[in-house]
């Protein structure tokens, strides 16, 4: 399979996974909050309508409101009557008055709503579960209306009722208006503010449309104002006192009812969710709405679902693999355009999911950052794999560790364990070898050396034919790099009998190594040129160290008086029988040879 065959796949899976999430409404709490955010925004709140409150005042003066005698809101009618060239265009009580109390109240109550003759009172349904049992099934309905609540007999006569209901989202939330309650079949009660509206509309020679609904009767409520727009602090007691000048409700709605916490009708709200909206206020919104014929509708899923799976695939196959420099931009091009369109549609009256495509570009943009940091860390691990075959370890981690830096041409002195090792005769043997013997016996040898340098935590500077270098003390700073260098040449030399009796069982031939160990100053960097270089050390410390392997028989380890100081008290060695004297060394530099640690002094001995 090719990789774009992989990557075709691959979008197919985050496409369909994607779609299916949004599809089931997984992000469903943080998409309502996205839409009340960018479509829910105040505007200019027109005059049409006016709010009369029953706040803490009216209470105080009239006491509980249960305990009011309806003669309270009949002088409330009877001052809006009182001058009849300006009276109001509609009034709408949201305020309950069901069952007669066939007193003098009623009676008040009655005559004030028939003298203004354009009141609207309220009503008010029970929802809930109900089951009905046929012959075949059992069907239930979880909106079934359970009681139905109107104003008693003589007063519903003389008035027009509207539902006052206010319905709450499944996350607590007024978005929706219920526009009609069926509290028996074939019986519609249409809801106050739709009432109001119409009423209004009709007084003044216009319609209102009637929006589309839901199959429970609800539709989308696009919000004029926040608390307290359609409030001018005007109260019942006021109204009854003549403190109100009809001027200020002549030929507009007026909604009279609760407007205080004490009354307990109150609601969370999309304009406004950190404050509580009155009913009577939410009323007069949904009003607005209706007399604006500001109605949005559901786009079609169908279309929307299909239009996430098309720009999730895309947009998956452009991120993928690509550098952050492209997809930034794409992404918050891809958002901001996403929140466009769907800012466009509502203002043609289309409601969708505006959060949809905007948070799948996001999960998408953050996959494919995901992914190509995972394909570039296995990348760079197999390319370190591959480094480590060529460059020491710890050169390459240090490269790692500095980046672009440490590859720059350019070194430093510092001190270090300079080790050489080489095989005795290795030309001689060549000769008179084959190729693949010689290749074999050298990848073997080549092989123990490497491992015993890197045990000690050498670095692994070069192979040079059947020689190899190492140092200690650099580019990893090393606290004890002579004693490191010492282990690794003894574990050396003891590497090579071992190998050098396989050797002989295998091909009939022996190896043998002379090693030789420095210490002192020496460079210590990448040397060369920009498009090829090494990290290696040079200097007379390097030079000294390779002379001394040079000089060094079979076996044998031989070391400067600088690394036998260093090592005193922890490793054994002897002068040599013969001194020798180094190309480019002055008289009288020792040299001596290693026989091992302390602990084995005996035992060297013995040999």
């Amino acid at each position: 399979m090719n990789d774009r065959t992989k990557n075709l796949i691959v979008a197919l899976i985050w496409a369909t996974s994607i779609t299916l999430l949004c599809a089931l409404g997984v992000f469903r709490s943080p998409e309502l909050w996205l839409q009340d955010k960018l479509y829910q925004q105040p505007v200019n709140v027109p005059d049409d309508i006016v709010i009369i409150g029953i706040d803490e005042n009216d209470i105080k003066e009239f006491g509980p409101t249960n305990s009011w005698d309806r003669s309270v809101m009949a002088r409330a009618l009877e001052a809006l009557a009182s001058d009849p060239n300006r009276r109001p265009a509609v009034v709408a009580i949201d305020v309950q008055y069901s069952g007669a109390m066939n007193d003098e109240g009623d009676e008040r109550l009655i005559k004030a709503a028939k003298e203004l003759g354009n009141v609207i009172t309220a009503s008010t349904a029970t929802f809930g579960e109900k089951r009905t049992f046929g012959s075949a099934k059992v069907t239930t309905d979880y909106f079934a209306v359970l009681n139905y609540e109107e104003p008693f007999e003589a007063l519903k006569k003389v008035t027009t009722q509207g539902a006052i209901n206010i319905m709450y989202d499944s996350d607590g939330i007024a978005r929706h208006s219920l526009l009609y309650v069926e509290p028996e079949e074939g019986q519609r009660i249409y809801s106050m503010p739709f009432q109001a509206a119409k009423m209004y509309a009709e007084k003044n020679g216009r319609s209102v449309e009637i929006p589309e609904t839901d199959a429970r009767g609800h539709f989308y409520v696009s919000y004029s104002g926040r608390p307290g727009d359609f409030y001018d602090d005007f109260t019942l007691s006021k109204l009854i006192h003549g403190k109100v000048d009809p001027t200020f409700y002549e030929g507009r709605i007026v909604l009279i009812g609760p407007y205080t916490p004490g009354l307990q009708d109150s609601f969370i709200t999309p304009i406004e969710k950190g404050e509580m909206m009155y009913g009577i206020e939410v009323q007069a919104n949904v009003i607005q709405c209706i007399l604006d014929g500001n109605y949005k509708h559901e786009a079609p899923d169908y279309f929307q679902v299909g239009a996430l799976w098309l720009v999730c695939f895309a947009f998956f196959l452009f991120f993928n693999n690509r550098r952050l420099l492209l997809t930034v931009p794409a992404l918050a091009g891809g958002e901001l355009l996403a929140i466009g369109i769907s800012m466009w549609l509502y203002s043609l009256g289309f409601l969708t999911h505006v959060l949809w495509i905007p948070l799948a570009l996001l999960i998408l943009f953050v996959a494919s950052v995901a992914g190509n940091y995972i394909r570039a860390a296995l990348e760079r691990q197999n390319v370190t794999r591959t480094f480590e075959r060529y460059v020491a370890p710890n050169v390459v981690g240090e490269i790692l560790k500095e980046g672009t830096e440490s590859l720059k041409l350019g070194g430093k002195t510092v001190d270090i364990a300079v080790l050489f090792v080489d095989i005795r005769g290795f030309t001689t043997m060549s000769e008179r070898l084959s190729p693949e013997e010689v290749v074999y016996i050298l990848n073997q040898y080549l092989s123990m050396t490497s491992a015993c340098v890197e045990r000690y935590n050498g670095t692994l500077d070069k192979f040079i034919g059947d020689a190899t270098m190492a140092f200690w003390g650099a580019p990893i700073k090393d606290e004890d790099p002579v004693y490191h260098a010492c282990m690794a040449a003894l574990d050396i030399v003891k590497g090579a009998d071992e190998l050098s009796a396989k050797l002989k069982a295998e091909i009939n031939e022996e190896i043998h190594v002379g090693v030789g160990v420095n210490y002192g100053p020496a460079v210590v960097g990448n040397m060369g040129s920009e498009r090829r270089m090494d990290y290696t050390a040079i200097g007379d410390t390097v030079n000294t160290s390779a002379r001394l392997e040079a000089n060094a028989p079979g076996g044998k380890v031989y070391i400067s008086r600088s690394v036998a100081d260093r090592v005193e008290g922890r490793m054994t060695y002897e002068p040599l029988e013969k001194p020798i004297k180094l190309k480019g060394k002055a008289d009288g530099f020792e040299i001596l040879s290693l026989l091992g640690p302390v602990e084995n002094k005996e035992e060297n001995k013995a040999e």
